[in-house]
């Protein structure tokens, strides 16, 4: 019934979707299996993409020919580039979007991908010969024979959903739990654990009083994700902020004695950094309110997504609670917030390429690894995509190191560290952040993609043409001189020093709050350079003139640190019979089997002094 494809992808996800399409763009003969065709790229959680560190992935995702950034901009209602008050490593974009077209969008894009086919059905389990994946068992005993096959399950493996003393399975509201898969993974020798996600409640927005809330609009020039010619938005929806208070707290903590979280049922452990509503009330008891943000789910929907207020609570406390909060005392709720279990496997078992150790040709990317995001989820399912198409062409796996990619820091992470909690980026993570904006992602990688056959040659052609604008810009800079009479009145006017004498533009312009198009507007010169070019390039210029010493040091501390990326250890190295490394350097090594120095040296548990016994058995 089926032929032998070359890429299986199990889950429509976020993960699921770019693994489809990069490994379909790649020329590979694709199968997306889903249990829902209608669900494709389901918005399970926030109305939202992008955030700090998370906007930089989605960039990144676009720059190699990923889809997350298109869909994104066509589906926005709301773009802002968060914060801007802080220095250009920081920014990160972030917009709200309509559910509904998301989803829409990213299965309208797949559909049109060839190399794609659909089958929506429920895979039970994996089929391995030799220690290889073959293929993948449905439940209705059907088997899809596959040269690779990508696992996306999301929050669906043996799911359980938790609303107060209520409990019953499902991966997230209104939908079955995926069974099997689990107890295959276990027989074959893999380690599985459980962890938990939430979401809060929606509700409906004609029984919100908005004029009682502070309204949050978006930016006044919106930008885009991707580097495409997507179009900026010319309208937009704004999202409003309320705030708990005393007696929020006071009715959501009558509810603990019935929480899953408080009486022991939840097991499997959340994310740090987007705790339910009572958690942020019993751990931060001190304060007397916690900021709420509304967010609207699409253009035309009256649906209303309440960040901030994720709750496992019983549904009557929720809706209690909701109404003690100011614009709310009317809301309508239209469901529960609740938490999800669900089983994930520690991605310490994962190549960096994100295939496993334990049986060849098998990959794993999303929550299956541990993580948390549409994002984190998404960059995993690209890369996975790319490695397994790589790996039918039998060619070496693309593996970023972490001063290429956010997309490499992420990955590194969770195969040396592994995660004991669901896993965030954030830009603190990125030791080369600076190095690593999301202005230039195009710029780092858009070639590569290119080079893997994922970047079509338009976006090539893009990534040149301002590429070449940059320098010219910056050369027009370099030998643009300006006197004291242009631009004093400018300096002063900012609380800038005055000029006491002829000096290179480029002197003025890594100036604190000078701008370089305000300093056009008073040089002739640089105004005909800065005409007809692309405004991602005159930024782009800007941000390497300003920041030249800052992306010089980094560069040269990457270079250093990476230099043990380029020892490589052994395939079959055996770290047991060393002796002068730690006992749990040993353990950890032997567990880990890094292929390189620099991987080993980001493993918790292995010291500096048991890197330097290593380079001695590498002839270092």
């Amino acid at each position: 019934m089926f032929p032998v494809y070359d890429v299986v992808v199990v889950g429509a996800g976020h993960a699921g979707c770019e693994a489809a399409a990069a490994a379909a763009n790649m020329g590979m003969r694709v199968m997306l299996a889903t249990m829902n065709m209608n669900t494709i790229a389901q918005m399970s959680c926030n109305p939202a993409m992008g955030g700090v560190a998370k906007g930089q992935l989605i960039r990144e995702i676009d720059a190699l020919g990923g889809y997350s950034g298109i869909v994104t901009d066509k589906s926005m209602i709301q773009f802002r580039m968060l914060n801007r008050s802080k220095g250009p490593a920081m920014w990160s974009p972030r917009s709200q979007n309509d559910r509904m077209r998301f989803a829409e969008t990213w299965r309208l894009m797949l559909e049109q991908t060839p190399n794609v086919d659909f089958w929506q059905e429920m895979i039970v389990g994996i089929v391995v010969k030799n220690g290889r994946v073959s293929g993948v068992k449905t439940s209705l005993g059907l088997e899809i024979p596959a040269k690779t096959v990508v696992l996306t399950n999301g929050t669906f493996l043996n799911g359980r959903i938790h609303i107060g003393e209520k409990s019953f399975g499902g991966g997230r509201s209104g939908e079955r739990a995926a069974t099997g898969i689990t107890a295959d993974l276990i027989a074959l020798g893999f380690e599985s654990g459980r962890m938990k996600t939430g979401t809060p409640p929606r509700i409906d927005g004609r029984s919100v009083n908005w004029e009682a809330m502070e309204e949050q609009p978006g930016d006044e020039k919106p930008g885009t994700f991707s580097f495409t010619d997507t179009q900026p938005l010319k309208e937009q929806r704004p999202c409003y902020i309320t705030y708990t208070n005393a007696k929020t707290h006071e009715i959501l903590r009558s509810g603990f004695d019935r929480s899953p979280m408080f009486n022991g049922r939840i097991r499997g452990l959340g994310p740090r950094y987007c705790p339910s509503i009572e958690d942020k009330i019993d751990r931060f008891a001190e304060r007397d309110r916690h900021q709420l943000f509304l967010e609207p789910e699409g253009w035309n929907t009256i649906e209303i997504y309440v960040n901030g207020f994720s709750s496992f609570l019983p549904e009557d406390v929720q809706y209690k609670a909701l109404r003690s909060i100011p614009g709310l005392e009317e809301a309508k709720m239209f469901r529960p917030g609740y938490a999800v279990e669900y089983d994930f496997f520690p991605p310490t078992q994962l190549n960096l390429s994100l295939e496993t150790r334990l049986v060849e040709n098998l990959f794993f990317a999303g929550q299956i690894n541990g993580t948390t995001g549409y994002e984190e989820a998404a960059c995993q399912g690209l890369m996975a995509g790319i490695n397994a198409a790589r790996k039918v062409q039998q060619k070496e796996p693309l593996v970023f190191k972490r001063d290429q990619a956010y997309i490499g820091v992420l990955i590194d992470d969770l195969v040396n560290k592994g995660t004991k909690e669901p896993y965030r980026m954030f830009t603190s993570r990125a030791e080369y952040r600076t190095l690593l904006r999301q202005d230039n992602a195009d710029l780092r990688l858009t070639a590569l993609g290119y080079e893997i056959g994922l970047a079509s040659e338009d976006r090539y052609r893009r990534m040149l043409q301002k590429q070449e604008q940059v320098e010219e810009i910056q050369l027009a800079i370099a030998h643009t001189s300006v006197a004291p009479e242009q631009i004093d009145p400018y300096l002063e006017h900012i609380g800038s020093a005055k000029l006491k004498q002829k000096v290179k533009a480029i002197s003025v312009l890594t100036r604190p709050k000078v701008k370089l198009e305000d300093l056009a507007r008073f040089v002739p010169e640089l105004a005909a350079a800065l005409n007809g070019k692309n405004p991602e390039a005159i930024e782009q210029a800007e941000i390497q003139i300003k920041y030249a010493g800052y992306i010089k040091k980094e560069k040269d501390l990457a270079v250093k640190m990476m230099r043990l990326d380029d020892i490589y250890i052994p395939e079959n190295f055996n770290f047991k019979k060393i002796a002068a490394l730690s006992a749990e350097g040993r353990e950890k090594l032997q567990l880990a089997r890094p292929r390189s120095l620099g991987q080993a040296s980001r493993i918790s548990g292995v010291s500096p002094a048991d890197i330097s016994v290593l380079m001695v058995f590498m002839g270092r």
